[in-house]
């Protein structure tokens, strides 16, 4: 057999793959499938393949990978669960890696994912890499026959995360996305919507304003010798080390996060979209800019922390508002929520007000489906039972809100420079005029001097939600965004 450790010696030394076959993917995915006489039966497995448990009283052995931050909390959470043994876990950083397993007497450690997923010791992973290890390491896990816990957004551009949802249903595996809300009252909104109380829905908003300051300069250095750079660049670009991409703030670089809009972000997002019932969008468009009140206006980040975005839902508006310049200024509180504007008024707060009134009702009892035992316990009920339909927040719906956020973010891409004002051309509906004025008006007051700052506008953007992809005149530019280039061997195949 052709382990992931020798496939990827091969690999570096170019003797088993072209470039051409691996920006196909074909021959990345030949190479994996060699690797395990299992994954060689291809779609002929079972249900019940090795990776998965004889019976219900026996245990569910996880493996988690990514352990710095969210990874802490997918342990605890597993080890909680009756039946469910934490027995692996994999972190690029040896460092991270061993102080969690000294937690974890006898569990096995991993830096390299593919050693994991060779081992028949595991029969699902638990995902919360950085955001652009997301998919691959879905796929891969799918593919090794291993069911899959990962945390949100599943996908680093659009093309990732369907490559996901095609690799859960080719290989039959059970694949929860980390949208948490989905196991709890965040059925209220989409309940609220279907009850009809309130007549129409005109706008689904969510909020992301928590505080993402300036993150200043860090120089190129040698990456630290507990660090294996190369397997933490994975699919993105060949780039030197600097200490603000390990551990955290590679959220605000394009190669490796999706800015807050696909960090926090993404849970309102998807509740937002839950509320609506749709698909994707028919069209996006966003605006703002990354700000910081020092005398240059620049840091070393490059996703916007001040960002409007209005996606249009066949006249349904969602509309995202994502502020990074908060909680110093009391006048722009961190706020991380979602509204539903009615024909009747608005929910937020837990209340409803209708128009014109600013006493607030209580919100009426709907039914709504609450898995027990939160998202964890549901992904494990999942595993056990084989019975994808009854994920709390399955990978399709994982998939299509994450793309709202990259959609989002592809506008803000393409953006051009206008004056630091409300454009004329937007925000004549109210709510979403108050949402654009409300972003100008925080970025002022933390210091940001008007006549020296730049609102960038992004191009309305046509999109068609069945085929995912952008139509009308900027059409072949949006469209690069939904995807990119990858670095072998880490790419995420064309073909499942």
């Amino acid at each position: 057999m052709l382990d992931f450790a020798r496939r990827l010696r091969l690999d570096t030394a170019g003797i088993t793959m072209t470039t051409t076959a691996l920006n196909s993917g074909a021959c990345n995915r030949r190479a994996f499938l060699k690797s395990s006489l299992v994954i060689a039966a291809g779609s002929a497995l079972s249900p019940r393949s090795w990776s998965q448990v004889a019976g219900a009283n026996d245990a569910i052995r996880v493996g988690v990978v990514g352990l710095n931050g969210r990874g802490a909390d997918h342990i605890n959470e597993f080890a909680k669960l009756a039946g469910v043994r934490v027995v692996a876990l994999c972190d690029v950083d040896r460092r991270v890696l061993d102080a969690r397993a000294a937690k974890l007497p006898g569990v096995a450690t991993y830096q390299d994912l593919r050693r994991l997923l060779d081992s028949r010791e595991v029969d699902a992973i638990s995902i919360a890499t950085t955001n652009h290890w997301h998919s691959l390491a879905t796929i891969w896990a799918c593919q090794a026959g291993k069911d899959v816990y990962v945390e949100k957004p599943c996908s680093h551009n659009v093309f990732e995360g369907r490559q996901c949802v095609e690799a859960a249903r080719k290989y039959r595996r059970i694949v929860q996305h980390g949208t948490q809300q989905r196991a709890g009252r965040g059925a209220l909104w989409a309940a609220l919507v279907r009850s009809g109380r309130y007549g129409r829905l005109l706008i689904a908003k969510g909020y992301c304003c928590k505080p993402r300051w300036s993150i200043g300069f860090k120089p190129v250095k040698a990456p630290p010798p507990e660090l294996d750079f190369n397997l933490w660049l994975g699919p993105a670009p060949e780039q030197p080390f600097h200490e603000n991409l390990v551990h955290y703030n590679w959220h605000w670089f394009w190669d490796f996060g999706n800015g807050d809009i696909g960090n926090q972000g993404v849970h309102e997002m998807d509740l937002a979209r839950w509320a609506i019932g749709g698909t994707l969008p028919r069209s996006v468009i966003s605006l703002g800019g990354r700000y910081v009140n020092e005398p240059d206006f620049k840091d070393q980040g490059q996703t916007p922390n001040q960002l409007v975005t209005i996606l249009d839902f066949d006249g349904v508006l969602l509309l995202f508002e994502t502020r990074g310049l908060v909680g110093r200024d009391p006048r722009y509180p961190q706020k991380v929520a979602n509204e539903l504007y009615f024909d009747a008024g608005v929910v937020r707060d837990g209340k409803f007000f209708p128009k014109g009134s600013t006493d607030g009702e209580l919100l009426p009892d709907v039914a709504t489906a609450v898995s027990e035992g939160g998202i964890f316990q549901n992904f494990i009920d999942c595993v056990r039972s084989r019975n994808a339909g009854k994920l709390a927040a399955p990978i399709l719906e994982g998939h299509l809100s994450s793309a709202c956020c990259h959609l989002g973010n592809i506008s803000y891409r393409l953006a051009k420079a206008r004056p630091f004002e409300k454009p004329a051309d937007l925000g004549r509906d109210d709510v979403v005029g108050e949402s654009i004025m409300t972003m100008l008006e925080n970025t002022r007051a933390i210091g940001v001097d008007p006549a020296r700052a730049t609102l960038w506008v992004g191009p309305k953007l046509r999109f068609d939600p069945r085929r995912e992809r952008f139509t009308g005149s900027q059409a072949a530019t949006a469209n690069r965004l939904l995807t990119r280039e990858y670095r072998p061997p880490f790419v995420v195949p064309k073909k499942v």
